[in-house]
């Protein structure tokens, strides 16, 4: 029988090295570490030097505040740390790092070398984190350069895990650009190899977020910033919660959930809490399996949210998950919600009660710079000015050159034009491209929608407003549809007749094997009956009368306005086409249809002269 092991204290080395195994994945999680040192240290520049992907050599150097001769031991050794002295600091912790354990960790499978000086030292101090070291004099400016060679030279079993160089220096550079974005007032250079990769001068959040996730994506998305700013450090002022930043519009949208970026109190973070808010307001607006982009940043009293976590400090916990969840829910569906009738350019209100008015960044090619006043829309009126009596006589002739439809006119509800003589944002219409499509004039150039799509989304946004105030108003037929269906449909029909009675639709029994459609939803009059009425019951039986109203219902009311829509090949005149324009302003996620494709494009007058070569 083999001999017990005796309970034994571990060496500091083995500790130091199993709590880097927590610290340490890879050069990415070094780099992190020192980053977010650096930044604690107030630092203005930050330089990054890296050497075969971060293996061979990672060295931060900043010109923040540095570290005493007298510290620089105390800061190789674990659990020693300038930013936390008792529970409640822990409790509030506004800083980046605060564990005390990144540098001694390195160390314990690294070379590692610190160096640095105060502002009023009248040099600097290296030390290096060998076994009875001591710090030796320096030539350094203010700051600190922590230099890292080698990593896992000493554990060459866990260096084996690591992959290529050109794929270790992609985690480090993704690192960069994440600790980056949270502060634009930072100055970053990366090089690799001797060779620069990436600088990132100082900047505004705006100017930061272009920097690293590009124009496009700026110009495809939408600035939020609302809530209450978060408690001060001294408990100055009010502990609300607050959200900022840019969400792309779904046409922006990725085939991999690479440019979603989420900060809590600055500090970059994987929450699924947070994931699953976003994911929600982005819902029904994504098309099949597209991921959206963004970069938001979340403030919450430090009291409120528990960083401490986890090791790598990349998950959180809310004191109140719930509250936050939905504020952050709201607070993005609100913003990607915006009808096109009420968008300005100014950000999401500070209440969070009040819906933001945005604009749609397809409308600006030259975004106003951080800071300019931007007035409305109606006031942007710098190219198209119409006058009354022109528009009705170029009505009047476009009328009589449109063909003879070959179906009664669609029941649009004509919105009221602006009175003030203003283009509104969709513009007007001028003609209809092939029955799919309709071309129309605003401020900015030629707006092109795709009428089905975006009938789509008006009749979609109609029906669950009146679904959800019980006031889904029905058409009766003055000719019933007869189809023929089976036996466990027309039980469907005898059992379920109020919750159909709900959606707007009559429905009877007209023998063992028929039903009648002898009323439908007001909305979708101009859809077929039967299609209609067989779509409802298919789902009813696939989903049951519960589900069908409840985590369904959302996904049949797409689909009843699909059925609903206006249809490829459709002639519509010209009232009718500055009908649909008017009320895609005033429809909450106009800008794209059930199925999350785009429902409009907007081609400004600098866009069409670089298409012919105006002006070379």
């Amino acid at each position: 029988m083999p001999e017990k092991p005796t309970i034994h204290l571990l060496p500091d080395l083995l500790i130091s090295q199993i709590a880097a195994g927590e610290v340490v994945e890879r050069p990415s999680s070094v780099l992190k570490e020192l980053l977010e040192n650096a930044l604690d240290a107030g630092c203005q520049a930050i330089q990054i030097q890296l050497e075969e992907g971060g293996v061979k050599l990672i060295r931060v150097s900043d010109d923040g505040c540095g570290i005493a001769k007298d510290e620089l031991a105390l800061a190789l050794t674990r659990h020693a740390t300038s930013k936390i002295a008792t529970l409640d600091d822990l409790e509030r912790v506004a800083t980046l790092g605060f564990r005390g354990e990144a540098l001694a960790s390195v160390a314990s499978v690294a070379r590692l070398t610190l160096t640095s000086r105060q502002q009023n030292a009248s040099h600097a101090w290296r030390l290096n984190a060998e076994p009875g070291a001591a710090p030796e004099p320096a030539a350094l400016g203010a700051g600190t350069v922590v230099e890292m060679r080698d990593l896992y030279y000493n554990t060459p079993a866990r260096r084996k895990f690591l992959k290529s160089e050109a794929t270790e220096f992609a985690h480090c550079a993704d690192a960069v650009k994440r600790v980056a974005l949270a502060h634009p007032t930072v100055a970053f250079t990366l090089s690799h190899n001797g060779r620069v990769s990436l600088h990132l001068a100082r900047t505004d959040a705006r100017g930061r977020a272009g920097a690293i996730l590009g124009d496009d994506f700026l110009a495809e998305s939408r600035s939020i910033d609302t809530g209450e700013p978060r408690r001060d450090a001294d408990g100055g002022q009010g502990h609300g919660l607050r959200i900022f930043g840019h969400c792309a519009t779904p046409a922006h949208s990725r085939a991999r959930s690479d440019a979603q970026y989420v900060y809590v109190n600055g500090r970059f973070v994987r929450d699924k809490l947070l994931s699953h808010a976003l994911r929600e307001a982005y819902q029904d607006m994504l098309h099949g399996s597209r991921y959206p982009a963004y970069c938001l940043f979340v403030e919450i009293d430090p009291a409120h949210v528990d960083v401490n976590v986890h090791p790598a400090k990349t998950e959180v916990r809310f004191r109140d998950g719930r509250a936050v969840h939905q504020f952050v829910f709201h607070a993005v569906q609100r913003t990607l919600s915006s009808p096109l009738a009420g968008a300005g350019n100014e950000p999401a209100s500070a209440s969070p009660a009040t819906a933001p008015a945005l604009s749609i960044a397809a409308q600006r090619p030259n975004p106003a710079p951080p800071g300019t006043s931007v007035q409305a829309w109606p006031q942007r009126q710098e190219s198209l000015r119409v006058s009354e009596p022109a528009m009705a006589a170029y009505f009047a002739f476009a009328e009589k050159a449109q063909p003879t439809p070959a179906r009664a006119p669609i029941p649009f509800s004509e919105p009221t034009a602006p009175t003030d003589g203003s283009t509104p944002p969709m513009g007007y219409a001028l003609a209809q491209l092939h029955g799919v499509y309709i071309l129309a004039q605003n401020a900015l150039g030629l707006v092109l929608v795709d009428m089905h799509a975006a009938h789509e989304r008006i009749l979609y946004e109609k029906l669950k407003t009146a679904l959800d105030s019980k006031r889904i108003a029905a058409q009766a037929l003055l000719i019933p549809a007869v189809f023929t269906a089976d036996a466990l449909e027309v039980a469907a029909v005898e059992e379920h007749s109020d919750a159909l009675h709900d959606l707007g639709f009559d429905l009877a029994p007209m023998g063992p094997t028929q039903l009648a459609v002898r009323g439908v939803p007001a909305l979708l009059q101009a859809a077929d009956p039967a299609t209609l009425a067989r779509t409802l019951l298919a789902e009813l039986r696939e989903h049951g009368v519960t589900q069908l109203m409840a985590a369904h219902r959302n996904e049949l009311l797409a689909t009843m306005a699909c059925h609903g829509a206006v249809r490829a090949r459709r002639i519509l005149s010209i009232p009718e086409m500055n009908a649909l324009l008017r009320q895609m302003e005033e429809t909450e996620r106009a800008d794209q249809c059930n199925h999350g494709r785009p429902t409009w494009t907007q081609l400004s007058m600098g866009d069409l002269d670089r298409l012919f070569l105006r002006g070379r």
